[in-house]
Order: structure tokens, then C-alpha cells, then sequence
């Protein structure tokens, strides 16, 4: 028998999974534009952090960051995204926010950061496994 709390997730399972795309998406929307609208900065700030062509980089990352996140929040082919936004955060964390090399403050705010973009690959996992709910493109029509 079903407990008062999971009651209360199935009858709010769509608007669950939609505030949870909104909040997974609200860090890489404005984030991912501002890389698009300024490629040559972005690229500059990946060379000597990526192994050749650091333009190319940027367009493929700052890509897949805001049109990833343009989909999370729409639901559109939700699962297949939430896995490529997973594998996008891995990469930022590992080129970012190497903490390991880092001593003191600087290695405790680097560490902060990369495990809140662990976080968020577990969050994106999760979207992947529950799909994008009812109120999303997938799920149109249905």
C-alpha cells in the first residue's frame, strides 16, 4: 500500500519532472548563450585545456550546452539529450574545475564545483531514466 509520499509523487509527477527540467536547464541556458554570442572568448579560455583545435571546441561545446538545454526544457527528445548534457558537465568538471591540482582555497571552491557538476550529471541521469513527464514535446500528442 502506498504511502501519503508516494501519493503525493504520482499525482505531482508531471509537474515534478517539468520544474525539475526547468532547474537542470536554468544554469546552462544563460551560460550556453553567453559562449555562443562570445565563441572567440570561450575558445580562448579552452586553449592549452583542450588537445588541438580549441575553436572547434567552443562551437561544439557552447552548442550543445544551449541547444541541449533548449530541449531539456521544451522535453524534446528528452532521453538522448539528458545523456549528452551528462557526458557534456563530465567534460566541463574534468577540463574546469581540476581540483586536484589545486592547493588550499582555491582547491576546496574547485572541489565545490566539480561535485556540483557530479550532482548534476546525477540529476541529468535521473532524467534520462524517468523520461520528461507529460508536459513536454515527447509526450505530445500521446
Amino acid at each position: 500500500m502506498p504511502d501519503v509520499m508516494d501519493r503525493l509523487a504520482n499525482a505531482s509527477n508531471g509537474v515534478v519532472l517539468l520544474l525539475g527540467r526547468l532547474a537542470m536547464a536554468a544554469i546552462f541556458v544563460p551560460s550556453g548563450f553567453n559562449k555562443l554570442t562570445h565563441l572567440d572568448t570561450f575558445a580562448a579560455s579552452l586553449a592549452g585545456r583542450v588537445p588541438a583545435a580549441p575553436y572547434l571546441f567552443a562551437v561544439l561545446g557552447a552548442a550543445t550546452e544551449f541547444f541541449g538545454s533548449i530541449c531539456v526544457v521544451l522535453g524534446f527528445k528528452t532521453r538522448y539529450v539528458a545523456l549528452l548534457m551528462a557526458v557534456f558537465t563530465a567534460i566541463a568538471a574534468l577540463l574546469s574545475h581540476h581540483y586536484w591540482d589545486m592547493e588550499e582555497a582555491a582547491r576546496t571552491a574547485q572541489y565545490i564545483q566539480f561535485m556540483k557538476n557530479v550532482a548534476i550529471i546525477g540529476g541529468f541521469l535521473i532524467l534520462f531514466a524517468a523520461g520528461p513527464g507529460p508536459y513536454s514535446l515527447d509526450r505530445r500528442g500521446r
